[in-house]
């Protein structure tokens, strides 16, 4: 255009165009050269990705899908609220039959990281390559991590290592670069869950209790803490700020299901909720931030606690439509939540800011299974099953 306004340095050009909405930045790249690729600039489009789902940025702004354009994840983002994807099995695999979540046996679980997908099959745990472009994986793992005896219940992958609980009552470490691998023996039945912050590992078992382990040099799987929970424990996460943990338990006694522990002494911190019923167990738990924690499990609710403000009751909560127990849960750190229901192979998508869900995607055909594990990029949602891998990709318009 012959307009003095185009003449303006980028700066001030920029500056303008801050104040445009999706729409309008749209529009504006129709008209020339020059404004399309000024419209198409990233810093334009971090403040309406921040309102987006899934767009790759946290709460606190944090970028967590750096090297992708803004203007191409706000696209996408809207393909995610509408539930516009294609869907596609990429693995299957051969299972037994398993009646509930008290057993261990042959629930799939899995990290994404980078161009791999890490996935646990029976005893092993298995890397994949995504493919680069599309849904698919590549046939064959390009590596196998074994260790355990009996299946794997669930695995952590963090700093390039991968720690394992399994039916044995052993946890494994990994190094994913490297043939070092360390294995020792944990529970007195099988590790249900485990997770692997600063240096220390921290497990929860059928047994009913937790414990705390080292990895500094010298003191390699070392116990510095057992806790008594007087109950199975189905979940455990550290905290971001490495100073406590919190276990989610079967609830089948008195006590509350979700409970955080001092990861220094071992001692119990705090109860999350007062009012839960028998048999309430959580299945699962996600910390957003060091205060911010997601849980789910066998009361079909999710709930989103704020430590900050209180600990007797949670400050939003989203109850499961067709009242099915939920096993996974997962969040972008900012407004999507994903959940993974115990009948028919339903993943839901829900938007933090409404309270009833946003999409559901039924993925277990034609036999029911629950969605054991889900994890998800700014573009694909993976879900795991008894028998197979499903993938939601949403770059399809």
């Amino acid at each position: 255009p012959s307009s003095p306004l185009w003449a303006l340095p980028e700066e001030l050009l920029l500056l303008i165009c801050s104040y445009l909405d999706a729409q309008a930045l749209g529009r504006l790249a129709q008209v020339c050269r020059r404004l399309r690729f000024l419209s198409s600039r990233d810093v334009l489009w971090r403040r309406i990705a921040r309102g987006c789902l899934n767009s790759g940025f946290t709460q606190l702004g944090t970028d967590l899908a750096a090297g992708i354009p803004v203007k191409e994840r706000v696209k996408v983002s809207q393909n995610w609220r509408h539930g516009r994807c294609r869907r596609e099995t990429v693995l299957k695999w051969k299972c037994k039959q398993v009646a509930s979540f008290s057993s261990s046996f042959l629930m799939p679980w899995m990290e994404l990281d980078g161009e791999y997908l890490y996935l646990s099959q029976a005893e092993n745990i298995q890397a994949y390559h995504l493919c680069a472009e599309g849904t698919g994986l590549q046939r064959h793992p390009q590596a196998i991590f074994s260790g355990h005896q009996e299946d794997v219940c669930r695995f952590v992958l963090v700093n390039s290592h991968i720690v394992s609980g399994g039916g044995d009552g052993s946890i494994v470490l990994h190094k994913i670069h490297g043939s070092y691998s360390v294995k020792f023996s944990a529970h007195e039945q099988e590790v249900n869950c485990v997770d692997f912050q600063g240096g220390l590992i921290v497990s929860g078992s059928r047994d009913r209790t937790a414990k705390v382990w080292s990895l500094s040099a010298g003191r390699v799987g070392q116990c510095l803490h057992t806790v008594q929970t007087e109950d199975r424990v189905w979940s455990i996460a550290i905290s971001p700020l490495l100073s406590s943990f919190v276990t989610g338990t079967a609830c089948c006694g008195h006590t509350s299901p979700l409970r955080i522990w001092d990861l220094e002494s071992g001692q119990l911190l705090t109860c999350l909720g007062t009012d839960f019923h028998r048999g309430a167990g959580v299945l699962d738990v996600f910390y957003e931030t060091p205060s911010l924690l997601l849980s789910c499990g066998y009361d079909t609710y999710i709930r989103y606690w704020d430590i900050r403000t209180s600990t007797r009751k949670c400050v939003q909560e989203w109850e499961e439509p067709h009242d099915s127990a939920l096993y996974c849960i997962r969040s972008d750190k900012n407004h999507m939540i994903a959940s993974g229901s115990s009948y028919y192979g339903v993943v839901r998508l829900w938007d933090k800011r409404q309270t009833r869900c946003l999409q559901s995607f039924h993925l277990s055909s034609p036999t029911s299974s629950p969605v054991y594990c889900l994890r998800f990029s700014t573009t694909h949602l993976y879900a795991a099953l008894a028998s197979a891998l499903h993938v939601l990709d949403f770059t399809a318009s």
